[in-house]
């Protein structure tokens, strides 16, 4: 048998992956119908430019989910003396790094894939439907397009998160701090 201490951290380990699905199920279902009401009701230059804006906020909440995996706590410690706002929220994002990093990357990341495939499909679909456009076509190069501006982004955020590290969680802090006092 396990100590009590394993048994409370499977505990909350189990607590926390609960919390990840919760999460990711309502958000996912939340925007996922925003982008379908959006798409269906707008022109199609506005469904491009949305999933333009799905894309780079996948992009965007990378690169702050490894950020906060890279950034150093102590320079934020001594901001948070001298009582600047967010410093207390920029601790908070890099001692709960993998927990940033799980809804960052994971949760938010994983939605807005999922988000700009589905999007790409009804735009595929819109299209096909108004014109004679060959559906195949237009499916491939809508995807490839797709995959290779959230690929290519991504690593590009990659590489500016970690050498930038301090300034993204410090920007990060004092938005979350409009939202969260700590």
């Amino acid at each position: 048998m396990g100590s009590k201490k394993t048994q409370t951290k499977k505990s909350e380990y189990f607590k926390w992956v609960i919390f990840l699905f919760v999460l990711s199920f309502l958000l996912s279902a939340s925007l996922n119908y925003i982008s379908s009401i959006v798409s269906e009701k707008l022109p199609i230059t506005i469904s491009f430019v949305l999933l333009l804006v799905i894309i780079l906020l996948g992009i965007l909440f990378d690169i702050i989910g490894i950020a906060a995996t890279a950034a150093d706590e102590v320079p934020f410690h001594a901001m948070a003396a001298k009582k600047v706002k967010g410093a207390k929220n920029s601790i908070w994002l890099i001692k709960n790094a993998s927990k940033v990093s799980s809804i960052c990357n994971d949760v938010i990341g994983d939605i807005c894939g999922i988000l700009s495939g589905s999007l790409s499909a009804s735009i595929v679909f819109y299209i096909s439907k108004n014109s004679n456009a060959d559906i195949v076509f237009l499916s491939l190069i809508l995807t490839a397009t797709v995959a290779a501006l959230t690929i290519s982004g991504k690593a590009i955020g990659k590489y500016f998160a970690i050498k930038k590290s301090y300034d993204i969680v410090k920007i990060s802090g004092k938005i979350l701090s409009i939202f969260i006092k700590t």
